[in-house]
């Protein structure tokens, strides 16, 4: 420890460079791990921040909610195996609504939930949905950078439904899309309309595209035989199937992946030609009866203090950046992920110092002493 600390105090100008660029990467790494983890969240908060574990879907429809069609027989033979408070409707539709009286189009995500079960959101501002009430919404708080309030009327482009907005909530997305929470009534109202549109018979009989199911545990492989032509999945798997989440995440990780052989890369290289510089001075270390472990622990060390210090510096800026960041970029940095990606980022800054660790094992006293002597 002390030949690690002196060296470093004594040559602080090619420590300090070293040190810099650790930051800027380690930065990088904790950023885009950041970003990563923001935009999946956003990309599928309404779905994570149910109670479900599981849900029920229509057979061949790729895990895929808005391909998805049950009916309310389906959902009766759920609970007959589920029990009757552990499975709730779920209706998803994703459209274009407009203020009234404005040009405007937004893109959200309907979302139909019993209004008394534990499917239905925690309202924030404004009153929640209630079967009692026709023609009212609650609405993702998103809305209101688009001039939408509590008694705003919304229009919506497919089938000219109007709703009145009456509540919001926060932290309910869908592929990136807010979402608006309705009851029953107003999905029926919706179906009939589209069937309407098509021609076709009108029926009371509500068509949902999914059934949430909780505190399933091991009644799931009954489910799946109580009910044929459908399939039971879960929860990851939902949030795995929206569009586009597979193909984001797996860019973003593997953007982190290489931040981090970049990191490892860049560390082993720097160290290797700092070792090779100083073969002399190992070797006249070695002739004295310096250790091998010692003068490899040393490298260590060092690549060590730096891979901590450049973390502490990149945490702080990356709790500055988050601070300044608008609303609209999704930006979640947990705790656990934090700690992960410092953990990783310290062993692969070890890893890429074994270079170094090697060729101070392998450095001959003679030929070193020999070498300067010359």
């Amino acid at each position: 420890m002390y030949l690690a600390i002196r060296e470093m105090r004594f040559a602080k100008g090619r420590y300090a460079l070293i040190a810099t660029i650790m930051v800027l990467v380690s930065f990088l790494v904790l950023f885009v791990t950041g970003l990563a983890q923001g935009l999946a969240y956003d990309n599928a908060a309404s779905i994570k921040n149910m109670a479900a574990t599981h849900f029920v879907l229509e057979q061949d429809s790729n895990h895929r909610f808005t391909r998805s069609q049950v009916n309310q027989d389906h959902l009766e033979q759920t609970r007959s195996v589920v029990g009757q408070e552990n499975a709730e409707p779920l209706g998803v539709k994703m459209t274009t609504v407009s203020p009234a009286g404005d040009t405007k189009k937004i893109d959200v995500t309907l979302f139909m939930v019993n209004p008394e079960g534990w499917l239905a959101p925690t309202v924030t501002e404004g009153s929640p949905i209630t079967d009692l009430k026709d023609g009212q919404v609650v609405v993702d708080q998103k809305l209101s950078e688009s001039g939408v309030t509590i008694g705003t009327e919304l229009v919506d482009q497919a089938s000219g439904t109007k709703w009145t907005v009456g509540g919001f909530v926060e932290n309910e997305s869908f592929s990136h899309s807010p979402v608006v929470f309705l009851n029953e009534q107003e999905w029926l109202a919706i179906q009939e309309g589209s069937r309407t549109s098509q021609g076709t018979a009108n029926s009371n009989a509500p068509v949902y595209n999914a059934i949430a199911v909780k505190d399933a545990g091991e009644k799931v492989d009954s489910l799946s035989s109580a009910l044929p032509n459908t399939e039971v999945i879960t929860k990851s798997d939902a949030v795995s199937a929206i569009p586009g989440y597979k193909e984001e995440q797996g860019s973003l990780l593997m953007m982190i992946a290489f931040l981090f052989v970049i990191s490892a890369f860049v560390l082993a290289v720097f160290f290797y030609v700092i070792t090779i510089q100083k073969t002399s001075q190992f070797g006249i270390l070695k002739a004295i009866g310096t250790r091998n472990s010692y003068l490899a622990g040393s490298v260590s060390l060092q690549v060590l203090l730096l891979s901590i210090g450049s973390l502490v510096i990149s945490v702080l800026l990356v709790q500055l950046f988050e601070s300044i960041l608008p609303a609209s970029m999704p930006f979640q940095l947990s705790l656990s992920t934090l700690a992960l990606t410092c953990v990783l980022f310290v062993v692969m800054s070890m890893a890429g110092s074994l270079f170094s660790v090697w060729k101070v094992t392998k450095i001959d006293a003679l030929d070193a002493i020999g070498r300067t002597a010359a």
